[in-house]
């Protein structure tokens, strides 16, 4: 067995595109999959597995939601070892910032700097971005919310293609605590 995160993208936002924790908990045991708990309600899900395949498990996820709920979420499922490289990995000095300033996106495959290239990273200063494995790390000082250059990082014209969902640092580290074991 396997342990799993499940990032759902864009769910409990707002007010649309409504998702209970516990709706989600029941449809993915009723999928087989085991552990299941949730954490907060913007969409994480931690669950083991025999099965192995982050794609497939993705794609089954969606799949059930979309059948459930008559709306479409984009899924993106890793491992413990992978969600504790990304923590480990992080460029930016993560202990000594507040939770609100670094966030981590997760791409549903490995991106390029090209990808980036419209971006010029001096007009957004202090903000500043790293690109690591499937996953963007995001330093901005006064919050996602404020963030000039996580605007311009989420435009659909440069996220064209790829599954992106973005989780602060509180959610990055507490993934890896919930899928350790």
């Amino acid at each position: 067995m396997t342990t799993y995160a499940a990032l759902l993208r864009g769910i409990n936002v707002g007010g649309s595109r409504k998702l209970p924790m516990a709706d989600l908990r029941t449809l993915m045991t009723g999928l087989g999959l085991d552990d299941v708990r949730t954490y907060l309600q913007s969409g994480q899900a931690v669950f083991s597995s025999a099965h192995g395949d982050e794609d497939s498990l993705a794609a089954d996820l969606t799949a059930a939601i979309e059948r459930q709920s008559g709306f479409r979420v984009d899924v993106i499922v890793r491992d413990h070892a992978y969600l504790s490289a990304v923590a480990d990995a992080c460029p930016f000095p993560a202990d000594r910032l507040e939770a609100k300033q670094l966030h981590v996106t997760y791409f549903s495959e490995q991106v390029g700097l090209g990808r980036f290239a419209e971006i010029d990273p001096a007009a957004y200063a202090p903000e500043e971005f790293r690109l690591g494995d499937r996953a963007l790390y995001l330093y901005a000082p006064e919050g996602l919310g404020r963030s000039k250059l996580a605007e311009a990082l989420s435009r659909p014209r440069v996220n064209k293609g790829l599954i992106a969902t973005s989780r602060n640092w509180n959610t990055v580290v507490k993934l890896v605590e919930m899928t350790a074991g």
